[in-house]
């Protein structure tokens, strides 16, 4: 079977734009940036830095490659995502987090999810005493995640806490300003992948991501908050971050979303932070591709807004 897929080289293409389609993949090529209408999924290039909704690459041709092949993989994961992306125009911020939660949950009980399970080397869960620390300074609350030994990777009790020490930002008017940090060399590696296919009923695991969502409580106090990258910024690591008013990174700092290829997509709000930043194509590129991107990149494409010097 023919993975949804449909990629279209707007050079040589003397025919109409193709319709939008609900089940597959839309993906145009062009040597250069050129207008088109809003229809496409992803748009890849020859020219380095080119204007959004554009992505640069090498060999563009190579890149759709690439894309037409993650697709053919994962292919729910895949249109999922891409069909999530355009109907967030359409959506309020609260109800983006709950379209993205329920097509997380369904992508759990599929079968892509399942083979990559199979596949995965087992993993041991290694718990911290205290998964975030918080420091009150004045008006200042610093939220830290602080699991280093494992890449502060981020599990049940990390989401917990974390909901925690935002709950304390949104009702408490004397905090003016939030920093989220993350402790030792990364800021977050992603989902702890030591609790990847624990859940046995996707609807249960529905109804607590969207109970216990620090994502949404992010949307409420993202005007309070800085966050502060550094090191792998994976997965749950970008998509919590993006919502803060302000982004800050390190030169080391890189970005990437590996959900798809593990036959899920974006699932801590990802679908909802960063189109706002950087428009729904690149956030379908940076999720299919799983490329990663430079602090460098990410500034360029309004993901981080500053790099920061290091000492």
């Amino acid at each position: 079977m023919e993975p949804p897929f449909l990629l279209v080289d707007l050079d040589r293409t003397a025919e109409p734009e193709p319709p939008p389609s609900a089940d597959r993949v839309l993906v145009g090529v062009a040597a250069e940036p050129r207008p088109v209408s809003g229809q496409f999924d992803v748009l890849l290039t020859g020219v380095p830095d080119p204007p959004r909704p554009w992505v640069g690459c090498a060999d563009p041709h190579a890149a759709a490659r690439d894309l037409r092949e993650t697709v053919a993989r994962q292919p729910a994961a895949a249109v999922a995502l891409v069909q999530i992306l355009r109907m967030g125009a359409t959506l309020g911020p609260a109800e983006r987090l709950v379209v993205e939660s329920l097509a997380y949950s369904a992508l759990q009980g599929g079968g892509g999810f399942r083979a990559w399970l199979a596949e995965a080397r087992p993993r041991t869960p290694r718990p911290a005493a205290e998964p975030v620390l918080l420091c009150r300074d004045g008006a200042l609350l610093t939220v830290t995640l602080n699991r280093p030994r494992v890449r502060n990777a981020f599990d049940a009790a990390t989401r917990d806490a974390l909901c925690e020490a935002l709950e304390v930002a949104v009702a408490d008017p004397s905090i003016a300003r939030v920093e989220l940090r993350g402790a030792g060399p990364v800021f977050c590696s992603g989902g702890d992948l030591a609790e990847f296919g624990m859940s046995r009923d996707p609807a249960e695991a529905h109804r607590v991501r969207v109970a216990r969502s620090p994502a949404a409580l992010l949307q409420r106090c993202a005007g309070k908050v800085t966050a502060r990258l550094h090191g792998a910024c994976v997965g749950a690591g970008i998509e919590l971050a993006a919502f803060a008013e302000r982004v800050s990174a390190t030169p080391d700092t890189t970005v990437r979303l590996p959900e798809i290829g593990m036959g899920l997509i974006p699932g801590a709000g990802g679908t909802a932070s960063l189109p706002p930043r950087i428009g729904r194509e690149r956030t379908a590129w940076l999720a299919l591709s799983g490329v990663p991107l430079t602090a460098r990149e990410a500034v360029g494409w309004g993901l981080v807004d500053e790099v920061e010097a290091t000492e």
